[in-house]
């Protein structure tokens, strides 16, 4: 083979390469249902990946541990590396079943160990606090906001959902009535989680005495100032303030499902309910709650017995 053939040769890969990434994007949203953040972030860190693998003939394990190691000396949290390896496997593994690839290089990288830090947890008694202040300290504490507030913390602590789960219901997924919401999860997939009187009253009154004052044409149940679809940043603001106003600094949605989990849990509710609940796809991911729970009977205990 000339040179120049062997250049046209390099060139039609690297087009196939670009080619085949967008494919992969499109089979991640469209066949296994994968969030548009995942898909993003999957094309983003596969971006990086064909700097140093711009051909399938360059897609080799010793590239791609390079390519991982470049993240190391870049400072990428080991998160970010999980990620980038977790997209180097899904990519090998389609491109292989798609016949670009001879064999599936990327399954023989392994992930790297991630230290997960045990969650921050509010008591029950500030958590009951948090999820009632917004009314009581907001500007205009019987206006549409501060009651729209207080329906999404009340609902948020009740059931444990994820900030976009709780974004992306719509009026109609609410069952008033049977104290239940259908919400849609990672990979599209729907799930039904109950939630209490409490949050039943909030949502009523959000309902009746407020939504209507300032949502436009939107099936959404939770809306902004303009009456459209609430952000998941607004809402994380919202959560914020709360915890501010109840000296819990820092605290986020997820810190609510955290609290949500650990409290059933600690309630006596079975792991398994509480992973169907939460929506998590892996047991291993709910058993993070029992690691929390443990850590907290050994600090009552450290507290309250006499030969701690």
């Amino acid at each position: 083979m000339s040179e120049r053939e062997k250049e046209r040769e390099a060139g039609r890969e690297v087009t196939q390469v670009g080619a085949a990434i967008d494919d992969f994007a499109d089979y991640l949203s469209l066949v296994k249902g994968r969030s548009a953040a995942t898909v993003r972030g999957y094309r983003s860190d596969l971006a990086t990946l064909t700097e140093f693998a711009p051909t399938f003939r360059s897609f080799t394990i010793v590239t791609l541990r390079s390519w991982l190691a470049n993240g190391v000396d870049q400072g990428l949290a080991r998160t970010s590396l999980a990620r980038r390896t977790a997209a180097a496997r899904a990519f090998s593994t389609w491109a292989y079943n798609h016949e670009y690839l001879a064999s599936d290089v990327a399954a023989r990288l392994k992930t790297p160990k991630i230290n997960r830090k045990l969650p921050q947890v509010l008591s029950t008694e500030r958590a009951a606090e948090l999820v009632t202040q917004p009314r009581a300290n907001a500007d205009n504490p019987t206006g549409p906001e501060a009651v729209r507030d207080q329906a999404m913390l009340e609902l948020l602590y009740a059931t444990g959902i994820r900030v976009s789960e709780l974004t992306n219901l719509d009026v109609g997924d609410l069952d008033l009535d049977r104290m239940q919401a259908r919400v849609t999860g990672k990979g599209n997939k729907q799930r039904v989680v109950p939630f209490g009187k409490q949050a039943r009253l909030a949502l009523n009154a959000w309902l009746n005495h407020g939504r209507d004052e300032i949502a436009g044409d939107t099936p959404a149940l939770f809306v902004g100032v303009r009456g459209n679809r609430i952000d998941p940043r607004q809402v994380r603001r919202i959560v914020e303030r709360a915890g501010q106003e109840t000296d819990v600094p820092h605290l986020t949605p997820h810190g609510l499902r955290h609290s949500a989990a650990t409290h059933l849990l600690e309630g006596g509710a079975d792991l398994r309910l509480v992973q169907e609940l939460l929506g998590h796809s892996s047991m291993q991911t709910t058993q993070i709650y029992t690691h929390v729970s443990a850590q907290r009977l050994k600090d009552v205990f450290a507290q309250a017995h006499p030969r701690a």
